[in-house]
């Protein structure tokens, strides 16, 4: 019987983080990272690693945080993935699920992702006093336009001429639903 394979998942919140210091000096046969939002499980190289975790293998995980941002999501993907024989290991919790029957180890992880989901929505919700209190003294301006006036002048004038939506998105350097954001508030 061979050794399984030990796979390494990885996630950062935005592309200017660094992602070595999560596994380094881990021995694993094949990394997968992410460099996007743990809001939800919809991130292309963990539905790669998932796909990827075979019986007998190893799941590692620097902490349950970098799994998921949510208690549910974080839940089901160890079920998920001991179900399958997979063993899972977060590396900084010093937690390793292997499907075996851990009652202590199940209560951990549970109350862990419960605070981990809890310290995200309170952060979120200082995040939106902060801005709306920011709004009140007239600091707070939101993001700057991608486009000044001049520029959505014309954006809105190619746009009564017929030009494709996605190219004239292109063309302007924004996305289509700002385009069509754009659009809106002209009307």
């Amino acid at each position: 019987m061979s050794k399984g394979h030990r796979i390494g998942y990885v996630r950062v919140s935005t592309l200017d983080q660094n992602t070595e210091r999560q596994l380094d000096g881990i021995e694993l046969d094949r990394t997968f990272t992410d460099k996007a939002s743990g809001k939800d499980t919809q991130r292309p190289q963990l539905q790669a690693a998932l796909e990827y975790a075979r019986d007998g293998d190893f799941f590692v995980v620097h902490s349950m945080d970098r799994l998921a941002r949510n208690a549910e999501d974080l839940l089901r993907t160890v079920r998920e993935l001991t179900g399958r024989g997979v063993t899972v290991e977060f590396v900084k919790n010093h937690l390793t699920f292997s499907g075996k029957a851990d009652p202590m180890a199940k209560l951990m992880m549970t109350m862990l992702a419960a605070f981990g989901e809890f310290e995200r929505d309170l952060i979120r919700e200082r995040q939106r006093e902060g801005i709306a209190i920011a709004k009140a003294k007239g600091v707070y301006k939101g993001r700057r336009k991608a486009l000044n006036a001049e520029q959505t002048a014309e954006l809105v004038e190619c746009a009564r001429s017929g030009m494709p939506k996605a190219e004239l998105a292109r063309s302007y350097g924004i996305s289509r639903e700002t385009l069509y954001q754009y659009l809106r508030s002209t009307i």
